[in-house]
C-alpha cells in the first residue's frame, strides 16, 4: 500500500501539471518552479525506495543522475523567474551534462547487476552502441547543429547534449538487447528514448526560434525520468534467459561505420568531423572482436578434440565411440569390443609405465590391421572398441586379424611381453542395443576362452 502511494505521487503531479498546460493556466511560478521540480524530486524519492534493485550501486547512481538533472532544472527555473539575479545558464548546463555519465553507469549496473559479460559480449555491445551513435551523429545531429557565431560555451553544450543522448540511448538499447526484454527493461528503454527524443525536439525548437520556457515539450523530460524510476520497481530478466546481441545488428553497426567513413572520404565536409571518431572505433572494435572470436573458435575446436581423444594412445575415447554409434544404426557393419587378456600381470610385474607403453604399441598394431574406414577407440583401461562398416563375414575376418596382431610379443625395456585379446562382435541390426550385445559377446569370449565371439 505504502509503495503504491509513493509510486503514484509523481505520475499524479505530472497529470496535474500537464492539465494546467492544456488549460493555459501554466507559466506561473507555482507551476513551473515548484510543481515541475517537485515531480523530479518524486522520481528521486521512489528511485531511492525501489525494492527490486539487487546491485548496491545502481540505486544511488541513478538517484544521483536524477539529482544532477534536478539541480540543472532548478537553477534554470530560479534564473527564469528572477529568484536568482545572476545568470545560471552555464551552471545548469553543467548539471544537465553530469546527468549522462552517472546515468550510463547506473543503467549498466541496473540492467545487469550480477552478470559477468564475456569479452565478446562487451565488444558486441560496444560495436552496437557506437554504430548507433555514428548513425545518429551523422544523420540526426548534423542538421540540428546551428551556427553560434563563435560562442564557444554555447557551441560546446549544443554538440555535447545530442551526442550524450545518442550514447545513452545506444548503450541502453544494446544492453537491453543483450539481456533480453522484460517489463523493467522495456520501461527503462522507453524512458531513455522519451528523454532523448525530448532533448532533440528541444534543440530543434531552439534552432527554429520557436521554443519558449514552460512549453509542452518540457513535460517530455518528466515522462522519461519517471519511466526510468518506475523501471526500478520491476524484476529484470533472469540470468538464465540472457542472450547475446543478434549478429545481424552487429553486422549492420559495422556496415554503418564503414559507410559513414566512405561518405567522409568521398565527400569531405558533408558529415561533422566528430562522426569520424565513433566510426573508426566501431571498425577497430570489429576487427579486434573478429580476432578474439577466431581464437576462441580455434580453442573450442581444440578442446572438443581433446575431450574426445584418449590422452595415452591418441585414439578416440569412449565418448567419441558412443557418439559415433548413434549415427551407425542405419549402416551395414558391426561393433567389436576388445579386452586384453593377461594385461593386469604386466602392470603388477613391470610397473604402470611399462603397461602404458604396451597399450601404446597395442593401439599401433590394431590401427595398422584395420581399414581406414574403421574407427578404433580406447574405451578405458585395457579395453578397445572398433566400429567397422562391411559385411558380417568381413567383420569376423577383421576380428581374427586384430587377434593375430598380438600373437607375437611386445619388446619393452629389453623385456618380451606376451598378451592376448578377447573380442566380442555384434552385427548391426538397426537396434539401439549394439553396445550391449557387443559387450555380452566379449565377456562370453573371455569367459569361455573363445578368442572371438559373435552375437
Amino acid at each position: 500500500m505504502r509503495s503504491g502511494v509513493i509510486r503514484a505521487v509523481g505520475p499524479l503531479l505530472l497529470i496535474v501539471h500537464m492539465s494546467l498546460r492544456l488549460s493555459n493556466m501554466s507559466q506561473g511560478l507555482w507551476s513551473e518552479l515548484v510543481l515541475y521540480n517537485a515531480i523530479v524530486l518524486c522520481g528521486i524519492l521512489f528511485t531511492l525506495c525501489a525494492p527490486r534493485i539487487t546491485d548496491p550501486f545502481a540505486r544511488p547512481l541513478i538517484a544521483s543522475a536524477l539529482l544532477f538533472w534536478f539541480s540543472g532544472s532548478l537553477l534554470s527555473s530560479l534564473s527564469t523567474f528572477g529568484v536568482i539575479s545572476t545568470s545560471t545558464q552555464t551552471l545548469s548546463n553543467i548539471a544537465y551534462l553530469l546527468f549522462y555519465p552517472v546515468a550510463i553507469i547506473g543503467i549498466s549496473r541496473l540492467i545487469s547487476p550480477s552478470r559477468k559479460f564475456s569479452l565478446l559480449e562487451i565488444f558486441d555491445s560496444s560495436i552496437f552502441g557506437l554504430g548507433l551513435s555514428t548513425l545518429g551523429a551523422a544523420l540526426v545531429v548534423k542538421p540540428l547543429l546551428p551556427h553560434f557565431d563563435g560562442d564557444l560555451a554555447t557551441s560546446f553544450f549544443a554538440v555535447s547534449y545530442p551526442i550524450a543522448d545518442l550514447v545513452l540511448a545506444s548503450i541502453t538499447l544494446s544492453m537491453v538487447a543483450t539481456q533480453g526484454l522484460s517489463k523493467a527493461s522495456t520501461l527503462l528503454a522507453c524512458g531513455v528514448l522519451v528523454f532523448t527524443a525530448t532533448d532533440f525536439l528541444y534543440l530543434w525548437l531552439t534552432i527554429q526560434g520557436t521554443y519558449s520556457f514552460g512549453a509542452v515539450v518540457d513535460d517530455g523530460w518528466l515522462v522519461g525520468l519517471l519511466l526510468i524510476s518506475e523501471s526500478l520497481w520491476h524484476q529484470s530478466t533472469d540470468a538464465s534467459n540472457e542472450r547475446g546481441i543478434n549478429p545481424v545488428l552487429i553486422a549492420l553497426s559495422i556496415f554503418l561505420g564503414a559507410t559513414v567513413l566512405a561518405g567522409i572520404a568521398l565527400k569531405p565536409g558533408y558529415f561533422p568531423n566528430f562522426v569520424i571518431f565513433p566510426a573508426i572505433i566501431t571498425l577497430l572494435l570489429a576487427f579486434i572482436r573478429m580476432t578474439i572470436a577466431l581464437k576462441a573458435a580455434k580453442n573450442i575446436g581444440h578442446e572438443r578434440i581433446l575431450a574426445r581423444t584418449d590422452e595415452l594412445t591418441g585414439l578416440p575415447n569412449r565418448r567419441r565411440l558412443i557418439s559415433e554409434i548413434e549415427n551407425f544404426v542405419a549402416k551395414d557393419g558391426a561393433l567389436l569390443l576388445l579386452d586384453l587378456d593377461g594385461f593386469k600381470p604386466v602392470n603388477d610385474m613391470h610397473g604402470h609405465e611399462t603397461g602404458d607403453k604396451v597399450l601404446q604399441q597395442v593401439a599401433l598394431r590394431f590401427s595398422r590391421a584395420l581399414p581406414s574406414s574403421a574407427l578404433l577407440a580406447r574405451l578405458g583401461g585395457d579395453e578397445f572398441g572398433v566400429l567397422y562398416e562391411g559385411s558380417h563375414e568381413s567383420a569376423m575376418e577383421v576380428a581374427l586379424a586384430l587377434r593375430a596382431t598380438l600373437s607375437y610379443p611386445f619388446r619393452v625395456n629389453s623385456d618380451d611381453i606376451l598378451i592376448d585379446v578377447s573380442i566380442g562382435v555384434a552385427a548391426n541390426n538397426g537396434h539401439a542395443d549394439l553396445l550391449k550385445r557387443a559387450d555380452l559377446a566379449m565377456y562370453r569370449a573371455k569367459r569361455e576362452g573363445l578368442g572371438v565371439c559373435r552375437l
